[in-house]
C-alpha cells in the first residue's frame, strides 16, 4: 500500500510533488483555494485544525509554516512582526501527532536543521536555501552547497524564470515565492521511506 503523506500550509504543492515523486500519497492542506495543487488530494481549511482532527490517518506529515516572520526578505523590505508566527504551534501540533514529521522554512528560523538544502545539490540553478527539522529520523547526508557560477538568487523580476528552474513550472510566479523545490523533498521523501517500517514498528 502507497504510504501517506500529509502536507500542510500547503501552497501550490511544491513540497508535495516531491514526496509524489519519492512515492508517497500526498494530501494538501492551506487556508487558502490552491487550483494548481501538486498533490493528490486538496482540503481548505486550517492545518492545524485538520492535523488535530485527521493527523492519525496519515503516515507521515510535513509543514511548511508561513516563512515571512524570519525570513530575512521581510526586514530589508518590511516589518517581520506584521506576519503570523506558526512554528512553534506548529512544533507543539506535530509532537501531539504520532508520526513521523518534518518542518520546512527559512535557515533563519529557529527549528533544528537536521537537512539544511540547497538547489546547487540537485543540479538546480538556483540559489534557495531551506531547513528541515524532523521528529528525530532525520539527518543530512548531502554534498554541501557549490555556489557556482550561473546559478539563479530570487529577485521579483525573474520570477517565472526563477519557479522554472526550482522544477515548479505549474505554479504561477507569485506562488513559486514560496514553494519548496521538489527536489528536496523528493530526497528527504526517500530517506523517510527507508526508515519509516523501523519507526512504524517503534511507535
Amino acid at each position: 500500500m502507497q504510504p501517506t503523506m500529509l502536507d500542510l500550509y500547503s501552497g501550490a504543492g511544491g513540497a508535495a510533488y516531491g514526496y509524489r515523486m519519492a512515492g508517497w500519497h500526498v494530501t494538501g492542506v492551506d487556508i487558502n483555494p490552491q487550483p494548481r495543487y501538486a498533490g493528490h488530494v486538496f482540503h481548505q481549511g486550517d492545518a492545524l485544525e485538520f492535523l488535530a482532527a485527521h493527523g492519525h490517518e496519515f503516515d507521515a506529515v510535513h509543514a511548511s509554516p508561513p516563512c515571512q516572520h524570519y525570513a530575512n526578505v521581510t526586514r530589508w523590505r518590511g516589518d517581520q512582526d506584521e506576519h503570523v508566527d506558526l512554528l512553534a504551534d506548529t512544533r507543539d501540533a506535530l509532537t501531539r501527532s504520532y508520526a513521523p514529521w518534518v518542518i520546512e522554512n527559512v535557515p533563519e528560523a529557529p527549528l533544528r536543521p537536521d537537512f539544511l538544502l540547497c538547489g546547487s545539490m540537485f543540479d538546480l540553478r538556483v540559489r534557495r536555501h531551506r531547513a528541515f527539522e524532523t521528529s528525530g529520523w532525520g539527518l543530512q547526508l548531502t554534498a554541501p552547497c557549490n555556489h557556482r557560477m550561473g546559478l539563479r538568487p530570487f529577485n521579483h523580476s525573474n520570477e517565472r524564470a526563477y519557479a522554472d528552474a526550482m522544477g515548479c513550472s505549474w505554479m504561477s510566479a507569485r506562488e513559486g515565492r514560496q514553494a519548496v523545490p521538489p527536489a528536496y523533498t523528493e530526497h528527504i521523501g526517500l530517506t523517510l521511506l527507508d526508515q519509516l517500517p523501523a519507526l512504524t514498528t517503534a511507535a
